[in-house]
């Protein structure tokens, strides 16, 4: 079975990683549980393996914290849920290109409990929203939105890292970044679309979409 816990408050960022890092070594000893953690952080930028220094805006902003999760600098702060999802990636078939596949299903099926449809973009990490209400890009494509990141890190084919979904982040503060190094497109929230999405709603739709794509991993 895989366990789910919520954390209470803010969780600190390498107080997070410190744990997240001894939970796939336990799981991959065969000496504990898959988890899903859904905590939310302080206000803080991670810079990922990819991530180019010219693209860390305004250093002094936030803290920032060197990650080895795939992908380039993102933002975690309060209105922001952050899925870690510690799975062993071995007994799944061994297809990190499905797991990805799969993390990026999840999310979207999630957002669909809200109406939403999330899309994926070649060459664009994470799930996407359109605003056709938006004036077109400099290139004339329509505009959309950022809504989740996703990054991950395998160690002995265990996952760790994970999702982040904005439910009701302060979009200013991804102002000190280029997200994902994209600036063609900007970033949105659950409460910016104007749905009233409480944090505890999109825990229960995380859950119930996680179900559908995931189930349980198949014995060894």
């Amino acid at each position: 079975m895989v366990e789910w816990r919520i954390a209470d408050g803010l969780t600190g960022y390498a107080e997070a990683v410190a744990f997240m890092e001894a939970r796939a070594e336990a799981i991959a000893a065969g000496e504990a549980e898959e988890l899903v953690w859904l905590v939310e952080h302080p206000p803080l930028y991670t810079a990922g393996t990819s991530a180019r220094r010219e693209d860390l805006k305004d250093a002094d902003r936030f803290p920032v914290y060197e990650s080895k999760r795939g992908g380039q600098y993102t933002y975690h702060g309060p209105g922001q849920r952050v899925a870690y999802t510690m799975l062993d990636v071995g007994r799944r078939g061994r297809d990190v290109r499905r797991f990805v596949a799969d993390l990026e299903a999840w999310v979207i099926g999630a957002l669909g409990e809200f109406g939403l449809t999330g899309h994926i973009r070649e060459g664009r990490v994470g799930v996407w929203i359109e605003r056709p209400e938006k004036p077109r890009t400099v290139t004339g494509a329509l505009a959309e939105d950022k809504i989740a990141a996703i990054g991950i890190r395998l160690r002995r084919w265990v996952s760790f890292h994970g999702v982040s979904i904005n439910v009701e982040p302060d979009l200013s503060h991804f102002d000190g970044i280029v997200p994902c190094g994209i600036t063609e497109y900007g970033v949105t929230s659950l409460v910016d679309l104007g749905l009233p999405v409480t944090m505890d709603d999109v825990d229960v739709a995380l859950r119930r979409s996680f179900d559908a794509v995931f189930g349980d991993a198949p014995p060894d």
